[in-house]
Formats: C-alpha cells, structure tokens, sequence
C-alpha cells in the first residue's frame, strides 16, 4: 500500500525542527491570538496538549502574530502545526503564511489538508519563495512537504501565520501538539526518477488494481462489459431517470421545478419526480504538463509515434503554480493513452458507449457540468450546460481567486450575456434532455461592494455607486456624517477600514442590485433563446446573503459548491426561505491508499471511507427539502502529476488514470441512488 504522506509529515517533526510553540506548556506565547475558537488545556498521551475548539463561523483561526513586526525565516524551508482530531469526523484544515498585506490571495502562501477521524496529522507547508523548486505544478507531491500556494512571499519577513477553518458547518475540536519550523534539509528528500509509469501512476508503490500490463486494461474492459450487463439502469426509473412509480405530474415536455408536499422537486419532460444525481466533467480530457519535467516519466511517446503522439498539447496560460516554464508548455494526457490501449482505434466512441451505460448502472441520471461536448451532444440521459460570460470589463480595485468580478454594468455586459446564450440555440434549446444552464462559476462576488469604490472613477459600477449614494445623501458631507469617512470628495470616496451599519446597509443595497442585474440580463437572454429550459444560477462557492436573495429573485434554480460531509437542515435554508430550490454543482471526497498525492478538498482515510461518506452526503441532500439534486465533482481522478492549468492531482474519481472504476465508490453509489425516491418522498 502507497505510505501516507501523513505519516511522511508527521515524521518531519523532531529531525532537526526549530520549535515555534509547545501547545502542552501551561501558557502560550503572546504572539498567539484566537479567533472564533476557545482553548482548554487537556491531556494527550504522556503529555499535555491545546484543545482548540473552532464555531461554525466564516474563518475561525488560531492565529500567530509575529512579536515585534516580522520574523526571519529565511533559513528554512517550510513550517507545520501538528494536530489531533479526538473526534469520529474529519476535519478540514488550512494554514496560512503571510508577509504584509496579506488577504487570503496575495502576499500569502496557502496550504489545507483533512485531520482524519482519531488520528494524528500534521499540515505542512514549504514556502514559495521563486527559488526552482524540483517537484512543481502538484498540490500534492510523493514523499515530500507541499508547496505553498498563492505568489512568492519573502520569508525574510513574515508577518504571520494562522491555522483556520475553512467555513465549517458546525462545531470542530482539534488537539494542537506543537507548531515548529522545517530546516532545509528536512524538505530536501528526495523523489526517485522516474516516479511516473507509463500508465500515468505512481511507480514506486503497489496497491489492489493498480495496472502492470496493456492486456490489464483490455481484460479489464471485457470484464466491465459482463458486469454492466447484470447491472443495467435502476428499475422503476422512467425514461429520463425520473421516479415512474411515483406521482403523476404535469407533462410539458420539459424539465420544470415544483414544490410537493413540502419539498422541492425537479419534474421530468414526462411528469415524474426526479432528483438530480450526477458527474461533472465527463470527458477523456485530462492533461498534465511535461514540458520541463522529462525525467519524472518513464514513458513518453515520440513525435512519430502512433496513436499517442496525437495526445500531446500546446497550452499556456496556467497560474503560477507552473512558473518553472512560464506557465505554457507541452503537456500529456495519460488517462486519454489508456483509453487508446484498452478500446482500440475507436476508442472515443467506446469510452463514450462506456461512459454511459456506466453511469446509468451506478444509478447516476444526470451528466453535470463541464462535461465534453462530444458527451453532451450523443448523450442519452438528461444533462446540464455549462456557460460562461466573457469580454467584459473586471472591477479593477476588486480581487478573486479565479478571477475578478465582471462589472455588471459595463455596456458590454449586455452583449455578452447575450451571446453567451445565442451559442445554444441550435445545440440544446431544442434537447429535452437538456435541463438547463449554469452560467460561471465561484464568482468573486464578495469583492463587489469595496471593489466598486476601490476602482477607478470610471468604472461603471462605481460610477453606479455613487450614483445611488448622491441620491440617498444629497452632498458628501452627510455621507462622511453617515458612514464615518473623510471622503474630500465623490471620487476620492473609499469604504472606510471598518464598516459602520450605515455604510453596510447601504453597500449591501447596492450588492443586491449589482446582482440582480447580473441575474436578470442572464435570465433575459436564456429566455430569448432557451426559453423551455432552466437557468440554474452562477454555482456558489461563497457568496453575501443579498446576492444570494438576488438569484433566488430571479432564476430558476440557486446553484452552489459545497464541499462538506454532508449537508446539515439547520445550516441551510429551508424550501421557503428563498422560494427557489437549490441544487448542488460539485462535492467530492477523496483518500491516499490508491497512488493518489493529495485528497482534494474533502479528506478520508481510505477508499471505504470514501465510499460511506460519499452515501451519508448524498443521503443528507436527499433528506433536505430545499434541495433537488447533487453532483460529483469529478468522473476520472486528476492527473497524479497535476492538472496543467493549476496543479489539482487529487483524488476525486468514480474511476482512475487507468479507467478503472473505484469498486467500493462504485457500489455505495448504487446503494444509495437505489432508494433516493422512496427516502424523499
């Protein structure tokens, strides 16, 4: 079995570390500060360690100020906080190192990882510091401390670091044992080459399916055929995966939403019930770059050589986890290489005949978004289109992890949302299997309300702001009255540091309308152009409650990401709240015992682990009247080497590289979709 890179963490701690705090000493230094968290000192072991317990808030931390202004860490190469989760849940954890300025996306390093459930772990982080890094472009590395996320950051001057919850749903305990730095020659251990095999795994470890041979993956295939035979589509399903021995609805020939009993539903074209289960992006396009890294694989194809040379990309443009070659380069897919060796010359279409008949036998009756066209286009179960809007003008004094947020009021945006939907019309608007769109995704909207008065004074949506604000107060005089500013004037005008409720009452005003627009000229134009199908909202990862209120207001359905253990009833709103069902566009839970580097963003401890936790959420979505549907995020694991555009490699597939599919995530998937009708009912 592939050693865990927890235990690899884990055993860093005492070769040569420089102490930072013993959480076990009666006090703490006075450079740690707590936030949103409580601390009791309790015994573990032989010893003594901090029971930290963190409240269901946004970023609850446990923070480490740096005494006087900086600290010096340029002699090192990483630091860790090791920990213990006494509980039976995992628990999500991140750290982050800041120099001046820091926000969560700039002057910072991020690193986050999961405590498993009554086991010892140590989130570790090596400073990104633009020195040439040998293992780069990968969240997570074999045998090794990962790289920080975010920009270079100078170690020489370090402000602070934190350890925090990312958002928890509910109350979380966490033993903290000790924080310490990592020398240099600590994160100098090295990674055997090649580490890649020609299959597109791990090569120095052994774990139950892991392929040897091309005549694997064709015995492979003959087998899967056998089985999917004895494991067709769920019975009592109508054509469109809808529950056809459930209530007998309206038929409109189109999927439309509607409360019963209480509870939000999807209808099918036919009338039926139906809750969405699905899996995002479906499509053999999984690429790695290797470009730069030519002695991490121990096979690549030639430029001559047939059928594979073909798989090799030209790509640029990736974020700045690929700054070793300037963010563009060649790059490999290994997963599309295994397709070819295991289906033939028409390997395409077979996967896609596969892909299909697999899904419909694991119980799934969505394909979800991001999804290949080609998948989309020959589907034969109900599916979802993903859209996004471009050419518009950002908030140029806002920030985003993915990106800016688009200024709603530009003239363009119009235009482009408009287009954005004419490019359907003749693909899906036609298709009753299509249930409808999602347009962007995690969207920069809590940059919104300082972002507006921090651009330019030409940017419309602060020239919008400010607009609204000159008619609530007639000079700028009585807005510095109001919101405590000392504003010289309209356009010199920023939000104060610290929001008085004044001054969020109002911003949050404008949020709420900046939104609605946004909402509304989507919904405008789907309507010119798909106006049978559903505008399924831009895909929450985070958003102010006015947005939210906004999109429920005006589509159809509110969409978010939401990467928990499940989905609590007390946490989310009810099926009245906003008058709008909601539905999930992405969850996953991943583990380290099949050659996999990192977990994504939702920890467990092995595959079986996986396969339960994967039940429990979909049973809580099930159970929770509000919501209509949850989707997988993703079919194949990312590529063990990284994705090309920022370096994901986890864990996160209903199959590998390799094309297999998890059995154990396999069957808690039929189990569970077996009974999600009769359960919700």
């Amino acid at each position: 079995m592939i050693t865990s890179l927890l235990c690899v963490w884990m055993a860093l701690a005492g070769v040569g570390d420089v102490e930072l705090v013993d959480f076990g000493a009666e006090t703490l230094p006075e450079f740690v500060v707590l936030h949103d968290v409580q601390l009791e000192r309790t015994r573990y072991k032989d010893g003594y360690a901090m029971k930290v317990e963190f409240k269901p808030v946004d970023w609850p931390n446990v923070f480490f100020q740096a005494p006087g202004s900086t600290w010096d860490w340029s002699a090192y190469a990483g630091v860790a906080v090791s920990l213990h989760n006494p509980t039976e849940t995992a628990v999500p954890v991140a750290m982050r190192v800041d120099n001046a300025g820091a926000d969560g996306a700039n002057h910072c390093n991020n690193a986050s990882g999961s405590v498993p459930p009554g086991e010892d772990f140590a989130i570790a982080m090596r400073f990104k510091t633009g020195a040439p890094q040998k293992l780069w472009g990968m969240r997570g590395v074999p045998s090794n401390i990962p790289l920080g996320q975010g920009p270079a950051i100078d170690t020489s001057k370090i402000t602070a670091f934190q350890v925090f919850l990312p958002r928890p749903q509910q109350e979380h305990t966490l033993l903290f044992l000790r924080a310490w730095l990592i020398p240099k020659e600590a994160a100098d251990e090295a990674v055997m080459m090649p580490f890649i095999d020609r299959f597109g795994q791990y090569k120095h470890a052994e774990w139950p399916g892991k392929v040897e041979t091309a005549a694997d993956l064709q015995k492979r295939a003959e087998a899967e055929q056998k089985t999917l035979k004895k494991h067709p589509a769920l019975s009592v399903r109508d054509e469109y995966g809808g529950w056809a021995d459930g209530p007998a609805l309206e038929a409109t020939g189109w999927f439309r939403t509607e409360q019963v009993n209480s509870k939000w539903w999807l209808v099918t074209p036919t009338g039926h019930l139906f809750f969405s289960v699905g899996v995002d992006c479906v499509g053999p396009g999984e690429y790695t770059f290797v470009e730069g890294r030519k002695d991490w694989f121990e096979w690549l194809p030639g430029d001559g050589e047939a059928p594979f040379a073909k798989l090799y990309r030209e790509v640029s443009g990736a974020h700045s986890h690929a700054e070793p070659i300037d963010g563009k380069g060649r790059t490999f897919s290994f997963y599309a290489a295994n397709l070819i060796r295991k289906y033939g010359e028409a390997w395409s279409e077979r996967w896609r005949e596969t892909t299909y008949a697999r899904l419909r036998s694991w119980g799934f009756n969505t394909i979800a978004n991001w999804s290949q066209a080609e998948v989309l286009a020959h589907s034969p179960m109900p599916y979802v289109v993903s859209r996004g809007v471009q050419g518009v003008r950002p908030i140029e004094g806002g920030g985003g992890y993915w990106a800016k947020m688009k200024d709603v009021y530009d003239p363009a945006f119009a235009e482009a949302a408009d287009k954005t939907f004419a490019s359907v019309k003749d693909t899906h608007a036609k298709n009753p299997l299509c249930i409808g769109y999602f347009v962007d995704n995690e969207l920069a909207w809590e940059e919104v309300r300082r972002g507006a008065l921090n651009s330019p004074k030409d940017q419309p949506c602060r020239m919008e702001l400010v607009r609204q604000l000159q008619e609530r107060y007639s000079t700028i005089e009585a807005l510095n009255a109001a919101w405590g500013a000392q504003a010289a004037e309209w356009d010199s005008l920023k939000a104060p540091e610290k929001l008085n409720e004044a001054a969020e009452k109002d911003l949050d005003a404008f949020l709420y309308t900046f939104a609605k627009r946004y909402f509304e000229v989507l919904q405008a134009a789907r309507q010119k152009y798909a106006p049978h199908q559903l505008f399924l909202g831009c895909r929450f990862s985070t958003a102010p409650d006015p947005v939210i209120r906004a999109c429920a207001d005006v589509a159809d359905i509110v969409s978010f990401n939401l990467y928990h253990h499940a989905i609590s009833r007390e946490k989310w709103y009810g099926p009245n709240e906003l008058r709008k069902p909601i539905i999930i566009g992405e969850f996953h839970f991943g583990a380290l015992d099949r050659g996999m580097f990192h977990t994504g963003l939702v920890a467990t401890r092995n595959q079986e682990d996986r396969a339960e936790s994967y039940a429990r959420y979909v049973r809580s979505v099930v159970d929770h009247p509000a919501f209509i549907g949850c989707h997988w995020f993703q079919y194949v694991d990312e590529p063990t080497t990284g994705r090309w555009f920022d370096g994901e490699n986890y864990n996160i597939g209903f199959v590998n590289v390799t094309d297999t599919p998890y059995p154990e995530l396999v069957d808690a998937a039929r189990k569970v979709h077996s009974e999600i009708y009769t359960r919700r009912y």
